[in-house]
């Protein structure tokens, strides 16, 4: 019986197996088979809970199959797929076990119906995917990696307190609608808002994926933020915060995606931002913006990984990806150019792409369930993205001024993948209605009508002259090699001035207090020994030094504790 096996595991025991296979095509051929099969048993499933089993006296529901997790497990699988095929030249077994393991944890989760497997597969993604990060090579690429560790295990630990603190007040560790009120649905909703990169919980993103070797960043971006989008919407659906939440997701990032030079960081940026839309589908929590929620996290996950994949491919040919070292690339990359701008056009929802009929539907539940002023916020968010993912990417990479390179065209398992990732995008934003069956709820929407398409193109000319009139009179950012730096200017500057700071000043009163108190005890000793001692020699020749001495005093303090607290 296929519904037995948690999908997971496909993933797992493959990951297994390919240590005993070779490098080469039947390696490549096993990645690309497991995601295959794993998306044929989702498709497969009847709704149901599936795989239960007993740990440690609680029921733990592997597989719950319903069509919100149908649709986020299928779009998980394609993205393996998509991911494995893009990176069919990677002969590093560390990297390919990763990939699998990252995917088959997100998968898992996606299925868990009880907060204690969600637990398990939540830090499975932290500690699977680090080592896509780690994979580079390089000194900043570990200190990323650290950075990023810390980070989504964090967020794993804060989900098992506020999972036991629910459990505690419910008596249940089911996995189901919470409401925000007590301090373990706070907790709760806190982890799940690190992995979505809520505003000042979002460094770890910019810091992190541009860190990632070429084909990790791309698995990178189709899976942990999209698994915490999947969790607030099981989880916090209708939770109005996430509304304002979202809106200032989809604001901040402009600005700073507009003066970034390096294209990977700007990917990144604007994944913050279309990450915002999903949120505030949440936030709003009815049917058609659930809907919403769930196709936008659909064709973002495609569109997103295709605009990666092309200036993954320009980095792997030209060593960069800055946009200031860029430019004139079309004459050597023309395929590469053609697929770039399919994800640039998707992403900025123009029609007959796909996140025209996916964007539309969060945008006119906004406006339908009266909150005008976040759909203009969306609406400007919507401008913002043209501009800095949908221009920017494709004409400082591609067009621009000549930076006088030449590089050959990506390898044809690159451009294979980027091909049907854009295949994809413009199936969907022709075709919808496949991608509306898997919703979660009946979808009665239709997003080619005169209002829509005529508002969208508006706004999109409107936003292309903008950045005409900005480049002709010189007022766009200029591209230029800088590190950029938002919130986390508090860990990397700030935070370092403190400690240093902090540091001499307690170097200090210890460096004062071991002096005071060493003379003070040596004194005492002198004085105790040369009245028990004729002679005095345990005073004259204690050989401790003053640091040793304080360090025997606090062992045998912390000795007598312990016994005393034992007893």
């Amino acid at each position: 019986m296929p519904e037995l096996i948690p999908t997971a595991f496909f993933f797992f025991a493959a990951s297994l197996v390919l240590l005993a296979v070779p490098q080469g095509k039947a390696r490549g051929a096993l990645l690309l088979a497991v995601p295959l099969a794993a998306a044929w048993q989702v498709w497969s499933l009847p709704l149901g809970t599936f795989a239960q089993v007993e740990f440690f006296g609680f029921s733990l529901d592997l597989m719950r199959v319903d069509k919100l997790s149908r649709v986020f497990g299928l779009i998980f699988c394609l993205a393996a797929f998509l991911g494995n095929l893009y990176a069919w030249h990677v002969r590093d077994t560390v990297q390919q076990v990763a990939a699998l393991l990252y995917a088959g944890s997100a998968i898992g989760a996606v299925f868990a119906g009880d907060l204690i497997t969600l637990f398990f597969y939540w830090e499975g993604t932290a500690i699977a995917s680090v080592f896509l990060i780690w994979a580079r090579g390089t000194e900043g690429a570990y200190a990323t990696g650290m950075r990023y560790l810390i980070i989504q295990i964090g967020s794993g630990v804060i989900l098992l307190a506020g999972a036991i603190l629910y459990h505690t007040e419910t008596g249940s560790f089911a996995f189901e609608q919470m409401v925000l009120g007590s301090p373990a649905t706070w907790l709760i909703f806190l982890s799940f808002g690190i992995k979505c990169a809520f505003p000042l919980l979002h460094n770890w993103l910019q810091d992190s994926y541009p860190a990632a070797t070429v084909t990790g960043t791309v698995i990178l971006s189709a899976f942990t933020t999209k698994l915490a989008v999947y969790a607030l919407a099981r989880g916090f659906a209708g939770t109005e915060i996430l509304i304002y939440i979202g809106a200032v997701m989809t604001l901040f990032p402009i600005f700073f995606a507009e003066i970034e030079n390096d294209l990977r960081r700007v990917l990144a940026y604007s994944l913050n931002n279309q990450l915002g839309f999903m949120v505030v589908g949440i936030g709003v929590g009815t049917e058609m913006a659930l809907n919403g929620t769930a196709s936008h996290a659909f064709a973002h996950i495609l569109y997103k990984a295709l605009l990666f994949m092309s200036v993954g491919a320009v980095l792997f040919r030209t060593g960069t990806s800055k946009a200031s070292e860029l430019g004139g690339l079309y004459r050597t990359m023309p395929l590469t150019t053609i697929f770039c701008l399919v994800g640039a056009a998707s992403i900025s929802a123009f029609p007959l792409f796909s996140g025209f009929v996916t964007k539309s539907l969060i945008l006119d539940e906004t406006a339908a369930e009266h909150y005008p002023v976040i759909w203009a916020v969306l609406v400007f968010a919507s401008a913002g993205v043209l501009s800095h993912s949908g221009i920017k990417i494709p004409f400082f990479t591609f067009f621009a001024h000549d930076s006088g390179m030449r590089p050959k065209e990506a390898p044809t398992h690159m451009l294979l993948a980027m091909g049907l990732t854009a295949f994809l995008c413009v199936f969907i934003g022709v075709y919808p209605d496949p991608l509306y069956a898997l919703l979660p709820y009946p979808v009665e929407f239709h997003p080619y009508t005169m209002s829509h398409v005529v508002g969208q193109l508006q706004l999109l000319c409107f936003a292309l002259l903008a950045f005409g009139v900005l480049m002709r009179t010189g007022i766009h950012p200029p591209e230029i090699r800088a590190i950029n730096l938002d919130t986390d200017w508090t860990y990397r500057r700030m935070a370092p001035s403190v400690i240093a700071i902090m540091a001499v000043g307690v170097s200090r009163i210890w460096t004062r207090w071991t002096r005071f108190g060493s003379s003070t005890i040596t004194r005492m000793i002198s004085g105790l020994y040369h009245s028990t001692g004729p002679e005095g020699r345990f005073a004259q020749t204690w050989p401790t030094g003053a640091m040793v001495l304080w360090i025997a005093i606090l062992l045998g303090v912390t000795l007598i504790l312990n016994f005393a607290s034992h007893g």
